[in-house]
């Protein structure tokens, strides 16, 4: 239901966007069902024309085209939720529906081979004038399938099978051929991108490093300020649906730990409280702000590090590490006093409180004492009060872990250290101002990383880009390079079953493969509250559902 992707958060972690979870948790106690969005839903006379809707960004980015390896942020996400097309929008189940504003229909028109035929709202226009048509989705194409490398996509899973793009009964209709089944075809081509942006490579890459300058959604950029770190949309005045209530949405970088001051001083209208104890009562105790509560897309873990040459190479160090990760102690420290009965997240793919989530996590328990024994078998003996590190020919047995800056982030990383040293692994803690994130993941320099994914509305297909092998120096969001040909298999099978249950059971192997062979740990998936100005209509904790700008403003 959902798909992972890698954003960089700071809130309690980095939040990464990529893989498919289906579900989320919901704050208090054990019930992690779905609960839908809570976003003080007003009809439109009821919110007032204007007014400035304030937004906290967690760094400046270093792209802002969401597909190119180093844009796949949750920050260019926000953004283009605001400024560029989602031709399908998630829906607070998490599922995908079409969106008239940019689509007359899309429907599959064959099966064999499959075709699915978009046809384009005829307003549709991106702001330098140009209509959007089918050669938006040929040139997207051709930027994201992997046939050309020296496009440095996030991610190829679901354009690879595509073998053509064509122009259907006019320009406004693109015709798209598959090579092969693909059952989640509804995620593709979102956020759409205009033809000037995925042409070329070098546009691809480069163009939108420092801006955004061609949109096509109900907001446009206005101003992009990288010293006062403030990003300003205004009404886009080619905008051909309906008017949006707000005047402006003005993005400010602010760290974590200042949101709850900005809020009771009236510098923002909202922030997202998440697994962050310390934001919740600050926002019980700001007077005219409201915590809203719905299913969250993130989750928090650990991934590890697999690259030729990284100590964690080793399959049997590296499981060995990853069962000495006390996943449900971490959950009770960063989750007891929001969720008392708080369980750890035991599925890479599917959400708490999904039909589809299975706890598998048991292919991979904890189990320091069997760990113990692994290192000892390795020939890292333990350690000495002398070394303080298990050592083998004379080297100590030491990690790197990196993680963003987050004091929840540096909990977190404490803890993993002190549980790590106790079976004889030294750690060297690193943390990262958020935009050096990323850089660091696509770079492999770690050893361990610690970060926070956030889902989208597909599950196997997103997942394929972090758990498949890697292709030549391009690993995609599969930053530690960790898979095999069986989970490869797996992922292929999983997104060419059009079947949602006997899919749902590929994926749940597919997780089970994954927790084996310690492509990373989950730790908890999060609460999903925030705080936000009480008078905020029709903003605020979506859940599933994709954020609707349009619709946002303040009550009457």
């Amino acid at each position: 239901m959902r798909a992972r992707l890698l954003t960089l958060l700071t809130v309690a972690a980095v939040a990464l966007t990529g893989c498919g979870r289906g579900g989320g948790a919901a704050l208090g106690g054990t019930d992690r069902a779905v609960r839908g969005i809570d976003i003080n839903p007003l009809p439109r006379d009821q919110v007032r024309d204007g007014g400035d809707l304030r937004l906290p960004l967690l760094a400046m980015p270093n792209n802002y085209n969401y597909n190119q390896v180093d844009g796949r942020h949750v920050d260019v996400l926000a953004l283009a939720g605001a400024v560029l097309p989602a031709l399908f929008r998630a829906t607070a189940d998490g599922r995908l529906a079409g969106n008239p504003d940019y689509l007359v229909s899309a429907q599959v028109t064959s099966t064999a081979p499959q075709v699915v035929t978009y046809t384009v709202n005829p307003d549709a226009t991106w702001t330098d004038g140009t209509p959007i048509t089918w050669r938006d989705f040929a040139a997207y194409w051709h930027s994201s399938s992997g046939t050309d490398p020296a496009y440095r996509a996030a991610g190829t899973t679901g354009y690879d099978s595509i073998s053509s793009v064509t122009r259907g009964a006019d320009d406004r209709q693109a015709v798209i051929t598959f090579g092969g089944p693909y059952a989640e075809w509804r995620n593709l081509f979102n956020p759409f991108l205009p033809a000037a942006l995925t042409s070329t490579a070098a546009a691809f890459n480069t163009a939108w490093r420092t801006s955004l300058p061609i949109s096509a959604g109900p907001f446009a950029v206005d101003t992009l300020d990288p010293v006062a770190k403030t990003i300003t949309l205004t009404r886009n005045p080619r905008w051909w649906g309906p008017r949006p209530k707000l005047d402006r949405i003005i993005f400010k970088v602010y760290d974590l730990s200042a949101t709850p001051d900005a809020l009771a001083n009236n510098e923002l209208d909202f922030y997202k409280i998440g697994p962050n104890v310390d934001l919740l009562r600050r926002a019980e105790q700001t007077p005219g702000a409201a915590i809203r509560r719905a299913p969250s897309r993130y989750y928090t873990q650990v991934s590890f590090n697999a690259a030729a040459g990284a100590p964690l190479a080793d399959p049997q160090l590296r499981v060995a590490v990853a069962r000495s990760i006390d996943r449900a102690g971490i959950t009770r420290r960063m989750l007891g006093q929001i969720e008392p009965e708080a369980r750890p997240d035991g599925n890479h793919l599917y959400a708490p409180g999904t039909a589809e989530y299975r706890d598998n996590s048991d292919a991979l328990p904890f189990d320091p004492g069997h760990a113990n024994q692994t290192l000892d078998q390795l020939g890292y003996p333990p350690a000495t009060a002398a070394s303080n590190a298990r050592q083998r020919g004379g080297q100590p047995l030491r990690l790197r872990l990196i993680y963003g800056a987050a004091a929840s982030y540096q909990d977190i990383a404490t803890a993993v250290r002190d549980q790590l040293e106790r079976l004889g692994v030294s750690v060297d803690l690193r943390q990262y101002p958020s935009n050096e994130i990323f850089p660091n993941l696509s770079g492999g320099n770690f050893d361990m990383a610690l970060f926070t994914w956030y889902d989208t509305a597909s599950p196997l297909s997103d997942a394929m880009d972090i758990y498949r092998s890697p292709v030549g120096d391009n690993p995609r969001l599969n930053y530690g390079r960790v898979s095999n040909a069986e989970l490869d298999a797996l992922l292929a099978q999983g997104i060419a079953e059009p079947d949602e249950a006997r899919r749902a059971a590929i994926g749940n192997q597919i997780d089970r493969l994954i927790w084996r062979e310690a492509h990373s740990v989950p730790l908890y998936a999060w609460p999903g509250a925030v705080a936000v100005r009480a008078n905020l209509a029709n903003f605020g904790a979506f859940g599933f559902a994709d954020t609707d700008y349009i619709n946002a403003g303040f009550a009457i």
